[in-house]
This record gives C-alpha cells, sequence and structure tokens, in this order.
C-alpha cells in the first residue's frame, strides 16, 4: 500500500513540475488569460481542477478531489493528456469537445490506480478568462482488482 501511495504521488508531482518548467505558450483564446487554468469540479470526484495548455489543441488536466463514492470515501487524484476538437460556428468564445487519456489514485487501504477515458464539451469565454466544462470518464481499475468504473463531473476555471 505505501508503495502505491509513493509512486502515485511521485508520478503526480512529476509531471506537475514538468508542466510548470516546460515554457508552454497556449494558443486557445482564454479571454486575456494566460495558460494555466485554476478551478473546481463538481460531481465524482469534487475537488480542485487545473488545466495548462500546450496549444490550441491539446492540454494536460489535473485534479486533486475528494471521491465521494459508495465504496470509497478518498482522496482522488488524476492526471490526463487532453486533444480538443474546435465547433466553427460559435459567435463568441470557443467550445470544444475534447478526449484523452490518463491515469488516477484514489487513496484508501487497497489504493485504486487506474486508465482514465476523459470524454467532454468545454467552453471558453472571449472576453474573460474562464471556462466551464462538463465530462464523462470511463475508467479501467487497475489495481487492486481489474474492473470498470466512471467519473463524471462539471467545473469552472480561471486562466492566469
Amino acid at each position: 500500500m505505501r508503495i502505491h501511495k509513493t509512486v502515485a504521488i511521485t508520478l503526480l508531482l512529476s509531471a506537475f513540475i514538468c508542466l510548470q518548467a516546460e515554457s508552454v505558450t497556449a494558443q486557445a483564446d482564454t479571454g486575456n488569460g494566460g495558460n494555466l487554468g485554476v478551478g473546481f469540479m463538481v460531481g465524482e470526484p469534487t475537488g480542485v481542477s487545473v488545466k495548462a495548455w500546450n496549444n490550441d489543441r491539446s492540454a494536460f488536466a489535473i485534479g486533486a478531489a475528494w471521491s465521494l463514492g459508495d465504496r470509497h470515501e478518498a482522496l482522488h487524484m488524476h492526471l490526463d493528456y487532453l486533444q480538443h476538437s474546435w465547433f466553427d460556428d460559435v459567435d463568441e468564445g470557443s467550445l470544444g469537445f475534447y478526449y484523452g487519456i490518463g491515469g488516477r489514485v484514489i487513496f484508501t487501504d487497497d489504493a485504486l490506480i487506474g486508465l482514465r477515458i476523459p470524454l467532454g464539451l468545454t467552453y471558453v469565454f472571449g472576453s474573460i478568462p474562464f471556462d466551464i466544462f462538463v465530462e464523462a470518464v470511463p475508467i479501467l481499475d487497475l489495481t487492486p482488482d481489474t474492473e470498470l468504473a466512471g467519473n463524471g463531473a462539471f467545473g469552472l476555471r480561471y486562466y492566469f
């Protein structure tokens, strides 16, 4: 158990440090904001959401939240790599469909480690540095047992 936590925390922190160390310049119009968005998500899990744009089509999303599931009330952390496809017929702001791949850890006595496939919609406001999103995420848990699970949330982020 302790090894699972150590490995998961090391991987998530390493990914976050890499995101901060790399000079990324987002091409997505985040309403005069920067490429780093911080906010919240409500659903399963509920907590903090961070998104760092690499360019106008790809981003990394990190979540640190509380899982409120029936079997696992515990700290949930995830890291996803996302690709975006933007809709053309939007008068103001940007609306996009995103999909990606990532991993998650739920810190319980028997840590759950799984593979995430996020699917969602995001709207980036044109005049203010905010986005809103909604997502559904099929998950394949790999430890302690192999089983299918799912997450879903909506949220808001501020870009700076």
